[in-house]
């Protein structure tokens, strides 16, 4: 069956040879989904005949987010902590360590619960591709069952058990490495697309996160980075270095670590997210990309540093704070999402593209940061289905 939603008064497509910009805009628009992929996009004069016909009345339609960052296999929340924290006061809980212990505690059918409802949450916002971690259960048992429920809902799953050392393994860090990268790798590499690790003061140093990538691609995972988040490090180095799909954070980087990754082919995943939940320093978007550097949006949802799923959040921020423009917002969010998942299928509205889209009740994509705050998202198409 094939449907036309037409009477689109702005619609994305992501392809600048389709319409305007770099976003290849097209006015007075149709698009054709045919099954689960897009057949035709152009002016709706010029729209042909279809089995189904659905007017935008006027609005926007732009391709699905693409989050690509994301931590959503986790059981309990850190309010005490962002309440402590956004209060000036001192917090001594255990953070991570918090979370691990709530995960670990916690059953399948609790964690699947959970993963579900956050996923139903981001979709109602317009995600339609979503990456998710392991990372707090940092036990063999607990990081291959995080990424068998994940994989049961994305097949974008990436393998974390170096998000910090394993509080079972404080007074030995090597001994969680070889842990890493031998038993648990094994047991989870079965699951898994993506290798993770976090390379931070604190978490895991340059070396370690060598080895502990190497150790993935060996498996045939291929490595993202947690990178330079807090403090200047090695992480957005060995991330080109080991052709890693994404270096996520970004916020802290020399002007060697911008001219490294304008010469590779590692995405800069930036997460205000983070930023907006501890007030830290914002990353420098604009530098980035003046540089030349392929920028991705997501939303790091996870319960202690961002616990959003809202992909239109980060975008007004990225805009407001960061130096983005709306475009190039909107750009990083959909094309450089599926840039840093290395995927050619999502993040357009182009002819053969996975028909995953959303209707804005805006006329135009800028509203996504020009109404902070506002559920702008009316309709959410994902494989051909509109499920929202």
């Amino acid at each position: 069956m094939s449907t036309v939603i037409t009477n689109i008064a702005t619609l994305v497509t992501n392809d600048p040879s389709l319409g305007d910009g770099p976003l290849g805009t097209i006015r007075d628009a149709a698009v054709v989904i045919d099954g689960d992929h897009i057949a035709w996009t152009g002016a709706a004069r010029r729209a042909p005949a279809t089995d189904n016909r659905v007017d935008a009345g006027g609005r926007a339609v732009i391709p699905g987010f693409v989050d690509s960052h994301s931590h959503l296999l986790f059981a309990g929340d850190r309010t005490e902590e962002f309440n402590a924290r956004m209060s000036g006061r001192g917090y001594t809980a255990g953070g991570i360590r918090t979370t691990v212990a709530a995960t670990r505690a916690a059953s399948d059918e609790d964690l699947e619960r959970n993963l579900t409802h956050y996923l139903g949450e981001a979709l109602r916002q317009g995600t339609t591709t979503f990456e998710t971690k392991s990372g707090y259960g940092l036990t063999v048992e607990d990081e291959a069952r995080a990424l068998r429920i994940a994989a049961r809902h994305t097949d974008e799953v990436t393998y974390l058990g170096a998000h910090i050392v394993s509080p079972d393994h404080a007074d030995d860090p090597a001994a969680y490495v070889a842990l890493v990268t031998g038993e648990m790798l094994d047991a989870c590499a079965p699951y898994a697309r993506w290798i993770d690790v976090f390379c931070e003061k604190g978490a895991f140093d340059g070396d370690q996160a060598r080895a502990i990538l190497t150790a993935g691609k060996a498996r045939g995972l291929h490595p993202r980075v947690h990178a330079n988040q807090l403090t200047y490090g090695p992480g957005v180095q060995l991330a080109v270095e080991l052709d890693a799909a994404s270096a996520d954070h970004c916020t802290h980087l020399t002007d060697a670590d911008v001219a490294a990754l304008a010469s590779g082919n590692t995405v800069a995943t930036l997460l205000p997210g983070a930023e907006f939940s501890t007030r830290a320093e914002w990353p420098d978007a604009r530098r980035l990309l003046d540089a030349g550097v392929t920028v991705a949006l997501s939303t790091d949802c996870n319960p202690g540093s961002s616990f959003t799923s809202s992909v239109p959040f980060c975008i007004a921020l990225a805009v407001r704070d960061m130096g983005m423009t709306p475009d190039e917002a909107v750009w990083s969010a959909t094309a450089g999402g599926a840039a840093a998942l290395r995927r050619a299928d999502i993040g357009r509205l182009t002819v053969g593209a996975r028909a995953d889209l959303t209707l804005l009740d805006a006329p135009s994509h800028v509203h996504l940061a020009y109404r902070p705050g506002v559920p702008l998202v009316t309709g959410v198409w994902r494989r051909g289905v509109r499920e929202v």
